[in-house]
């Protein structure tokens, strides 16, 4: 009997104790934590470059009663716009075309009676180059296709030239220090203002680069965006 009334009153002492210390600790584990002092604060890096790649699809509508006239004037038509690139200083491996879609208008069930043509096909040639500078100024001088008979649609979304920008892996180690030492700025303004010495990093994250148009009327010249977050520790 004695024995069991000791063996209880040991494992009551061992409970307490250890409640006791795991009170303690974690009263220390929010002391620390209060204690732990932290700023987080963003740097951005932002630089404009030139598009390094261009793809050009030059689109046309040829029509006509006659399907082996349609072909023809197709084909006439496809050879001056590559003809009128090479002139321009483009060579055939940057020049590519694709087979005409052509739309037969009296399939299509009912048939409009003010439309005076039975077929029309849309045709593109897509010109592909490294080359944006010689692409812009070639795209100033279409009043030569013009004058050809051509008439190149390039208002719709499928007729836009697309520019690129393909030397991202170049820029990224640069811009990544630029904003980590804008983002250390701000956290140095931040300790200062608050009587604080910055410590070290505690978390560090870099997020996504973006590559944008710089704006709407020159898409031939992006904007290259990227933003790091870094948290710092503060020092009394």
């Amino acid at each position: 009997m004695q024995k069991s009334l000791a063996s209880i009153l040991l494992g009551g002492f061992i409970c307490a104790g250890l409640y006791l210390l795991g009170t303690s600790l974690g009263d220390s584990i929010i002391k620390m934590r209060a204690m732990e002092r932290t700023v987080t604060v963003k740097g951005l890096a932002e630089v404009e470059v030139k598009a390094d790649t261009a793809i050009w699809p030059i689109r046309f509508t040829q029509v006509d009663n006659d399907l082996n006239n349609l072909y023809q004037e197709v084909q006439s038509k496809t050879d001056k716009v590559i003809a009128f690139l090479i002139k321009q200083g483009f060579t055939q491996d940057e020049i590519s075309s694709s087979l005409p879609s052509i739309e037969d208008r009296q399939a299509q069930g009912y048939v409009d009676p003010n439309v005076k043509y039975r077929y029309a096909a849309q045709v593109t040639v897509s010109l592909y180059t490294k080359r944006v500078d010689l692409l812009l100024g070639t795209q100033r001088n279409l009043i030569e296709l013009t004058k050809e008979g051509i008439a190149i649609s390039n208002q719709d979304y499928n007729g836009r030239t697309e520019f690129l920008f393909t030397g991202l892996n170049e820029l990224k180690p640069q811009m990544v220090q630029t904003a980590t030492e804008n983002a250390r700025q701000t956290a140095e303004k931040f300790a200062k203002d608050s009587a604080s010495q910055l410590g070290k990093i505690k978390q560090a994250s870099q997020g996504q680069f973006t590559i944008s148009n710089r704006d709407s009327n020159t898409p031939s010249i992006k904007k290259v965006r990227v933003v790091s977050t870094l948290t710092y520790y503060l020092n009394d």
